[in-house]
């Protein structure tokens, strides 16, 4: 296929860009280029860099794409607090004059990375795809409002899927080490002792891999029949200090003590969503866990493929905002 990975050089896209190309496909990367690039050399990739708001330069690459997947934006809270007019402009404002330009160039499939934080806090056990959506940040309120618009231009022709992801964890070439996980990961190796703030608040998580996955089983799914594409992808819903826990263990597997702080915190908010109908409907099940994610970093911390991690802020989504200060 011809696809077009829109953020194809973030954390999670590098790996994507790259299982589409060893799977034999034509890609297309558009990306803003904050933290690099970090492709595998193929003949059938085309890395572009450009900026998402810069419609009549996408449009040209946007044409004659079998698929779309949409995973540009200023993400996460914090990085669109940061400078909340740059978040919109990208992650919102351009966004259904995307969609327009991908259904007149007849774009079968657009596939769109929204978020598990559109639910806000909830206080059921299973937060399913059918609970209302409350987001608490303007981040989330335009995950919300692109969901909105892509679905209304869902037709037999231009099949849509939004997908709601939890927090993304494990090795990338273009390494985030801002994320719970990888952020406790980098702390055990480095300074041999995990900081954690409460400890009862629950997080969703899923594999990178296992993220990646989805997107690349979505190519070959038709979605046309379905009646509602909207998926929640996760695998485990952990409490923080247990998810400091399978650190510590996976470090003490290796004779390295790992000490575990708690300190207080009046921020208790708790995130977890049940990712029970993407299994029942498009028959995915996550093959990793937090342990793999875990085995994974400090492989590449070991294999010196993430030097200097304390200090480098290419790791750090809001460090590089702010060095590159980009409007």
């Amino acid at each position: 296929m011809n696809v077009l990975v829109i953020g194809g050089a973030g954390y999670v896209g590098t790996v994507l860009v790259n299982e589409l190309l060893d799977l034999g496909h034509n890609v297309t990367s558009y990306d803003l280029m904050m933290y690099g690039e970090q492709f595998n050399r193929n003949k059938n990739l085309r890395s572009i860099k450009g900026d998402i708001r810069d419609l009549e330069n996408l449009e040209k690459y946007v044409q004659n794409q079998d698929c779309i997947v949409h995973l540009a934006c200023i993400s996460n809270d914090p990085s669109f607090e940061l400078n909340p007019a740059l978040g919109k402009s990208i992650n919102f404002d351009c966004f259904e004059p995307l969609v327009e330009i991908a259904k007149k160039n007849s774009v079968k499939k657009f596939i769109y990375a929204s978020s598990s934080s559109v639910y806000g806090v909830k206080n059921e056990k299973n937060v399913t795809e059918d609970k209302s959506l409350e987001p608490l940040t303007d981040y989330s309120k335009f995950k919300v409002l692109c969901e909105q618009v892509l679905l209304r231009y869902r037709s037999d022709e231009f099949e849509t899927v939004v997908i709601r992801p939890a927090t993304v964890c494990g090795y990338s070439p273009r390494q985030r080490l801002d994320l719970i996980v990888n952020i406790f990961v980098n702390h055990a190796f480095n300074n041999k002792k995990i900081r954690i703030f409460g400890g009862s608040q629950l997080r969703p998580n899923i594999h990178i891999k296992d993220m990646v996955q989805v997107y690349l089983d979505l190519l070959n799914i038709d979605t046309k029949s379905l009646s509602d594409p909207v998926y929640n992808v996760g695998f485990e819903n952990h409490k923080v200090q247990d998810i400091a826990k399978i650190v510590q263990d996976c470090f003490e597997k290796r004779n390295k003590k790992i000490q575990i702080i708690f300190e207080e915190t009046d921020d208790l908010r708790s995130y977890h969503i049940d990712s029970s109908k993407i299994k029942r409907e498009l028959n995915f099940l996550p093959k990793k866990n937090i342990e793999d994610a875990v085995e994974d970093l400090i492989e590449a911390f070991e294999n010196k493929k993430l030097t200097n991690s304390m200090e480098d802020i290419k790791y750090y989504n809001i460090k590089q905002m702010n060095y590159l200060n980009i409007k």
